[in-house]
């Protein structure tokens, strides 16, 4: 049996807007535009065959915390992930009110 956590640190060229991010073992999604990859099932495991880009679809609070949702672009696989301390507040902001004004 898989672990459900496996710590990875990875650095990567964003998809979407082709920012270069440096990963920490916990980065899930650019910390610029907020958008994902469909890598794994279990956090770090890279199982998933899918590959898609995970667009950001919400965020929301869940006590003390952030939570971004993505949306898979090829699979329509939903995931929930914590907003991080680097990523960019302006993009946040921006998708709350789009989101808001839907």
């Amino acid at each position: 049996m898989a672990k459900e956590f496996q710590r990875r640190v990875e650095d990567f060229d964003c998809e979407h807007c082709d920012a270069h991010v440096e990963g920490d073992g916990y980065t899930n999604h650019c910390p610029e535009c907020l958008w994902s990859k469909h890598v794994d099932v279990n956090p770090g495991d890279r199982a998933a065959t899918c590959g898609g880009l995970m667009k950001p679809i919400e965020v929301v609070q869940s006590g003390n915390d952030y939570i971004l949702m993505h949306k898979c672009t090829k699979c329509d696989y939903v995931k929930k992930n914590k907003l991080a301390r680097n990523d960019n507040m302006e993009t946040v902001v921006e998708l709350a009110r789009e989101l808001a004004n839907k």
